[in-house]
């Protein structure tokens, strides 16, 4: 008889799991930062994990299988759907499946698990937990203002002090009218060159003017030898825009109003990039008449977000501190960005829909809180562990347990089989502080041990002799049953 194969737990490439403490973690971060979106009006929406293939977006790939980017499969309606790469096209296929009966303008925030069918690297996944907020249906530059400045209350609500997060704001058509008048063969808002581009500069923070000069010329071969085709640019229409880069570069350390002010004397020779410098004009006056300064938010001219849905202002949230790598010292970067996508509805409704957005990357934020030690989890504890000592007994050791919750204690009955040993050795592992025990005396007495598991710890390593440690005087103490409730509740609140 052939013997069965041994099947390897291992999980899949680019993909974590979330413990405990990791998973409580990233709940707290999550709620921090809805609660922010929830005081500024917004109200939650959630949307399925997979979404048909074509309403996702037309920055997948126009293949007969559309694997790249996405993880894909065909249904058994022959349609191909994919697990969601972003929470936009879902709430983009809401909105025109919903669209006369939500108020105008719609704003929401979801959060959840993504999805991305790409190379995994260091910190970088394959599926991650991304927090939302988005208006539907606002043109002005208020709803685009109230972007940055609730990124900006958002971030600081998980503990990140100002000086240690930016705001970084831009426009879309500025890169756009500097492109244009390139007069580069084929380039149009969304068309394949353009978006090579753009996605090119995308990548200005993690690879340097170096790289992005390799990516707008032929390709760049990375560190393990992967190759990323180029956007073909001439070497005139790459030196331009690398100029634009480097003054933009320079440009994060003036105020907004001289920020655009040198933009528009040194650009400002056409009527797509004029519009730009208007339209974030008017959001930088709202966010200083509320009080936002450049500690908090800057323009930054070289932000275009690498997505081809964007349309107009464009923000990223960059963490400013410097961390240690293998690279030596390299700031943190990118952990969320968004703006305005006005046509992306459209794409399902049919009309024009303005839009604007922001999207937090929590797995990110998560590591940059554990490497600033800000990181804390401020759940209650488990609080006690009642021992089985007499397995045909389990129905009054949970009728115990129950009281215990009853009383807001959070408690569990033990359900293995293990002695009294093995008990106490879980409830140690389960980080519980007290232990019920009650065992043959205690019923012979009508009492109940309690014992201390924290204090235990504690004095251990001053017990003299084995008779002292199996009196447990210091850790344990025995009392009336009817005392059980007062007595747990006095020692855990010391």
């Amino acid at each position: 008889m052939e013997k069965k194969k041994k099947i390897k737990p291992q999980r899949p490439r680019g993909f974590e799991d979330l413990s405990e403490n990791s998973l409580n973690e990233l709940i707290q971060l999550r709620d921090s930062i809805q609660k922010v979106y929830g005081l500024y009006g917004f109200e939650p929406l959630e949307t399925g994990i997979i979404e048909y293939s074509d309403v996702i977006g037309s920055f997948l790939p126009d293949q007969d299988r559309p694997n790249e980017g996405v993880f894909s499969f065909e249904d058994d309606d022959k349609r191909w759907v994919s697990l969601r790469y972003d929470l936009t096209s879902g709430l983009a296929r809401y909105v025109a499946e919903n669209f006369d009966s939500l108020p105008k303008p719609y704003r929401r925030y979801q959060s959840g698990w993504v999805f991305r069918n790409e190379k995994q690297g260091p910190g970088r996944y394959r599926q991650f937990y991304q927090i939302d907020a988005d208006t539907i249906g606002s043109d002005n530059a208020l709803s685009d203002a109230e972007m940055c400045m609730m990124f900006s209350d958002a971030i600081q609500n998980t503990g990140i002090e100002v000086g240690n997060f930016i705001i970084r704001l831009s426009n879309r058509k500025i890169l756009d009218g500097i492109i244009d008048n390139l007069n580069i063969t084929g380039n149009s808002s969304g068309s394949d060159i353009n978006l090579s581009i753009m996605r090119s500069i995308d990548k200005l923070d993690r690879l340097g003017l170096s790289g992005v000069e390799q990516l707008l010329g032929e390709g760049r071969k990375d560190e393990s030898g992967d190759y990323t085709k180029g956007a073909g640019l001439e070497k005139s229409s790459i030196t331009k825009i690398l100029s634009f880069l480097e003054s933009g570069i320079e440009s994060k350390k003036l105020s907004r109003d001289i920020c655009l002010k040198n933009l528009s004397n040194q650009f400002g020779s056409n009527i797509i990039f004029n519009k730009a410098i208007e339209e974030l004009s008017e959001i930088s006056k709202i966010i200083d008449t509320a009080g936002y300064d450049e500690k908090k938010i800057i323009i930054d001219p070289s932000v275009v977000r690498g997505l081809g849905y964007y349309t107009g202002p464009v923000y990223e949230a960059d963490l400013t501190f410097t961390m240690e790598t293998d690279q030596g010292l390299e700031k943190f970067g990118s952990i969320g960005g968004g703006g305005r996508y006005d046509d992306l509805v459209a794409r399902l409704k049919g009309t024009r829909v303005p839009s604007t957005g922001i999207s937090v990357g929590v797995s990110r934020l998560r590591s940059a809180l554990e490497y600033l030690n800000k990181s804390s989890i401020n759940i209650d504890p488990l609080s006690v562990v009642v021992l089985v000592m007499d397995k045909d007994k389990r129905s009054d050791y949970y009728k115990i347990a129950s009281r215990l919750r009853n009383e807001g204690i959070r408690s569990e009955c033990y359900v293995g089989d293990g002695g009294m040993k093995a008990q106490l050795k879980y409830a140690d592992k389960r980080n519980a502080r007290l232990a019920v025990i009650v065992g043959e005396d205690e019923l012979a007495s009508n009492t109940v041990t309690i014992k201390d598991l924290f204090v235990g710890i504690e004095v251990s390593d001053k017990i003299s002799d084995n008779k002292e440690w199996r009196s447990g005087k210091d850790s344990q103490k025995n009392v009336p049953i009817n005392d059980l409730v007062k007595t747990i509740k006095s020692i855990l609140s010391k």
